[in-house]
């Protein structure tokens, strides 16, 4: 890994971030509080841009620009494209039940870590 490789996951991030917060904002005011439209529109759109550069970046040679556009810019914007890229790159080989696997693993266990750190901040901070 190169300073190079590290400066466009940087800045990819930085300009991910800004379109998460953006984008959470946007959705916000269009159809309002109550329920995480953000957070669920930036994954689902996340996830469908994830999709669309893996195939442009292969087909066009830019997969030296994987650091900045995926990793960065998408990783900012939502690690659960990457999370989905995952999943269905397990799938794609063959592999159902570990991608199944991998899904389940995620989401149960990520909810467990989440419920564990409120309970210890928690304790810790009355």
């Amino acid at each position: 890994m190169t300073g190079w490789t590290i400066a466009q996951v940087a800045l990819g991030g930085a300009v991910g971030a800004v379109g998460r917060y953006m984008t959470g904002i946007a959705t916000i005011n269009l159809i309002g509080r109550g329920f995480p439209w953000g957070t669920l529109t930036v994954n689902i759109l996340g996830s469908f841009l994830m999709g669309v550069l893996v195939v442009v970046l292969a087909k066009k040679g830019g997969t030296h620009l994987a650091p900045l556009f995926m990793t960065g810019v998408l990783g900012g914007f939502t690690t659960f494209s990457a999370f989905s890229l995952d999943a269905i790159t397990i799938y794609e080989r063959g592999q159902a039940g570990l991608a199944l696997a991998y899904v389940a693993a995620s989401v149960l266990l990520s909810l467990a870590a989440i419920s564990a750190g409120l309970f210890a901040a928690r304790a810790v901070m009355p």
